[in-house]
């Protein structure tokens, strides 16, 4: 949190100054890019955080509106700084739609200097926190939930980043909530598109229970033994409560990647494998894999990356969308495990 301070009162300069000047454009990445069906008013400009997010919301969305992403394709949220030309793509936006749970820290200060300025969607508003694993504890150590009523943005430190798991999306049955939160904002912004919203929220809503239906049957072809997943960070926690893995451990301690291991706790994680027996490590696009490498070399295991979780490929890649990164997921882990 120390290098978002940093800069925290020029961002805040910035950004008022950005909202006062008349006339300036910024620069966003936009999927399907297709104009308005109804040119009564000015189309609405909906900028959402991350590119998965985009995604979702551009299916919500449909012709009406088009859709744009902050955070450039590949780019880990945990770890994404703003820059003066964020901030103008920002304060240039009628709605901004973010995941919440605590993934955009670095949007904080922004959120706070100028609310009211915009309308703001948390996508994850309403969700349920799962317990992030704890590093240590021991094995079959069950995961609780823990319900929260606080605003997912709060202001609050703590010692770690991420102390909630902020990763939702990675079920598609959560993704049903962000689905109804964004049709709610877009519908509250622009209420003659609220009956297009709608129909393309439950148009939208049944592939996520499709997709939700080939994982369960895609799963089954691994033995109940082998559903085991070890991770670079703690992302994976949502999508192992869904389908009956167990989580064994991550290279990375906690829900973000902005943290390092101790020679202590990758010990006892390849102690973990070694007793547990799990067949695989799974890396995301673009992640180091140093550290899984040597693991692997001291377990015997393999490594398995190309997995996206925070950002979709680009059109020609294996995830260009939400729906296609979950499949995509979904065969590499099976094909690893069973």
């Amino acid at each position: 949190m120390a290098r978002y301070k940093v800069f925290g009162w020029f961002l805040i300069g910035l950004l008022v100054a950005l909202w006062c000047s008349p006339g300036m454009h910024g620069y966003a990445m936009t999927f399907t890019p297709t104009p308005p069906a109804s040119l009564e008013t000015p189309p609405l400009r909906v900028l959402a955080i991350e590119s998965f997010l985009a995604d979702i919301a551009q299916n919500v969305a449909g012709q009406r509106l088009t859709v744009s992403s902050l955070i450039p394709l590949g780019v880990d949220p945990h770890s994404f700084e703003l820059t003066p030309g964020d901030l103008r793509q920002i304060v240039e936006s009628d709605v901004v739609i973010i995941n919440g749970g605590g993934l955009e820290e670095f949007l904080q200060e922004v959120l706070q200097s100028a609310s009211g300025k915009w309308q703001l969607i948390e996508a994850a508003k309403g969700l349920t926190f799962r317990e992030p694993y704890e590093h240590g504890a021991e094995e079959g150590e069950e995961h609780t939930a823990k319900s929260t009523e606080e605003e997912v943005m709060q202001g609050e430190e703590s010692h770690h980043e991420h102390e909630n798991d902020p990763h939702f999306w990675l079920d598609p049955n959560n993704v049903i909530r962000y689905v109804e939160n964004i049709r709610d904002g877009l519908s509250q912004a622009d209420p003659a598109g609220a009956l297009v919203y709608a129909q393309n929220a439950e148009t939208y809503n049944e592939r996520l229970r499709e997709l939700d239906q080939w994982i369960v049957t895609q799963v089954e072809q691994i033995p109940l033994e082998r559903r085991l997943l070890v991770t670079n960070h703690e992302s994976f926690g949502y999508f192992a409560d869904r389908y009956g893995f167990r989580v064994i451990g991550t290279i990375l301690p906690g829900v973000s990647t902005g943290a390092s291991p101790s020679a202590q706790q990758l010990a006892h994680l390849i102690e973990l494998i070694k007793e547990t027996g799990a067949p695989a490590i799974f890396l995301e696009t673009g992640t180091n894999p140093q550290l899984a490498e040597q693991i692997a070399r001291d377990t015997g295991v393999k490594v398995v990356s190309n997995l996206y979780t925070h950002s979709l490929s680009d059109a020609d890649g294996p995830a260009p969308t939400y729906l296609d990164m979950m499949r995509h997921n979904t065969r590499l882990i099976v094909e690893a495990l069973r």
